[in-house]
């Protein structure tokens, strides 16, 4: 499993910056984009397989590969240069192995695909993971998977986690599934879809949360060469019998981590830019930085050096449905304790079935601080008050340790427990964030004024 570049103590200081930064950032690939890859890299011509590069090392890519290799398929990484090869092997079956007992630890993601995935297999497999994820729902996926015949069930009859799938390929048909609680059950579907023997006809029901990421694996899906359908917004159309195209992938930067160091800009008043961040053109977490516009910063782009820069300002709260980027929810978190006036985010009730229940754990945090904070069904009001230092308990969470942090680039005292959490997606954070306050960091980048001017 990843380790972390230096080890961190189990309590860590953040130390508020003696001034505004100017720097520039580069981010680690994608984790949502790294983990589909894999999926469509398995999936692909047995013979040549798939190189992905930019790809990210973390504990939830890394719980994908390892899920991976305990099915059959050839995974060789190089972590150095960012790059994974995966391929099936000649005349393998689809799913090389007949058996396996995976470990997901508490990655939702290598859950719901890797259980999407075994049911094109011929044999019996189980998946678990730690005792979070066996309170993270899957009753709506294993629905789905019943209604295509395939014997999906939860060990404990509860609909969680561990889960036995006995698999007898994927013949096809139409399902229902909901999208309320996580998208991942919708992507999942799809993923595996283009490989059942027949056709596969699909309707979200109810609201579907964080579309974005359906568009993301629709839009991936396109680009490993198969075919796969939206007929208006609830229905979804995968011929079988289809194959992803062996290819060479680059993975995106993570818009999610981008959106740390734009949020440390904010807050600090700072500027600072994220290289290669034009490309992201599959995460809709890419839209946070309209939100930092639209709260008072500066967002600036130069194409000249693939980079947005984002300048902090004179902050003013917002009124914001974040269903579609809630990855970012505990990002604008931190930054509405330094705006004038509160802050409502709105529509992400599903960030409750995270790592951790992720409002009232931010409702918990951020009054430690000083913040007035309203906890509601589907969100939270951040009225800002006299911030202080204080402890902060992370959850085991990344994203409570990463966001939380950010108050300690202006405030001091603030001290994150468990900061190695930060592993599960992003095992360099806390490294990146100390070069907000080296100046060598800021030697090829000029003055807001000259971006713009370059803008014009």
């Amino acid at each position: 499993m990843t380790d972390l570049p230096h080890p961190l103590p189990d309590r860590l200081e953040i130390r508020p910056l003696a001034k505004p930064p100017v720097a520039t950032i580069r981010v680690p690939g994608s984790k949502s984009i790294t983990n589909r890859a894999l999926i469509m890299g398995a999936l692909s011509d047995p013979v040549q397989g798939c190189k992905l590069v930019g790809a990210l090392e973390s504990e939830d890519t890394e719980l994908m590969v390892a899920g991976l290799r305990e099915l059959g398929f050839s995974v060789r990484t190089d972590w150095e240069e960012s790059q994974i090869h995966i391929k099936r092997g000649n005349h393998a079956p689809v799913i090389p192995a007949s058996q396996a007992d995976l470990f997901v630890g508490n990655s939702g993601t290598s859950m719901r695909f890797l259980t999407a995935l075994v049911s094109l297999g011929q044999g019996t497999y189980r998946l678990n993971g730690v005792s979070r994820m066996r309170e993270r729902p899957m009753g709506d996926l294993l629905s789905a998977l019943g209604q295509l015949g395939v014997k999906a069930a939860s060990e404990r009859g509860d609909g969680y986690p561990p889960i036995v799938v006995h698999a007898d390929g994927l013949k096809g048909g139409h399902v229902e599934v909901s999208g309320e609680v996580s998208s991942q059950f919708l992507s999942g579907l799809l993923l595996v879809a283009p490989l059942a023997v027949k056709e596969i006809r699909i309707r979200a029901k109810g609201v579907l949360v964080s579309r974005p990421y359906v568009e993301m694996t629709m839009e991936m899906m396109r680009d490993f060469g198969v075919q796969v359908e939206q007929e208006g917004k609830t229905r979804f159309f995968v011929p079988g019998n289809q194959c992803y195209q062996s290819r060479r992938y680059q993975i995106e930067p993570d818009a999610s981590a981008a959106g740390y160091f734009f949020a440390a800009a904010a807050i600090t008043g700072g500027q600072v830019g994220v290289l290669s961040f034009n490309r992201c053109r599959l995460q809709g977490d890419a839209r946070f930085v309209d939100i930092l516009q639209q709260i008072g910063c500066d967002v600036l782009s130069s194409d000249e050096r693939n980079e947005f820069t984002v300048v902090g300002g004179l902050l003013s709260g917002v009124d914001v449905d974040m269903n579609d980027m809630s990855d970012c929810v505990m990002t604008l978190a931190a930054v509405a304790c330094f705006a004038e006036g509160p802050t409502t985010i709105r529509n992400v009730a599903h960030i409750r079935h995270k790592e951790t229940d992720r409002l009232t754990a931010l409702a918990n945090e951020l009054r430690k601080v000083g913040v007035e904070v309203e906890e509601f069904a589907d969100g939270l009001k951040i009225t800002p008050r006299p911030l202080h230092g204080a402890e902060i308990e992370t959850y085991n969470d990344h994203r409570m340790a990463m966001s939380m942090a950010l108050i300690g680039l202006k405030v001091p005292g603030i001290v994150i427990r468990n900061p190695g959490c930060v592993a599960k997606t992003y095992p360099r954070f806390f490294e990146d964030l100390e070069l907000l306050r080296d100046e060598r960091s800021a030697k090829d980048i000029k003055d807001s004024r000259d971006i713009k001017e370059r803008k014009q």
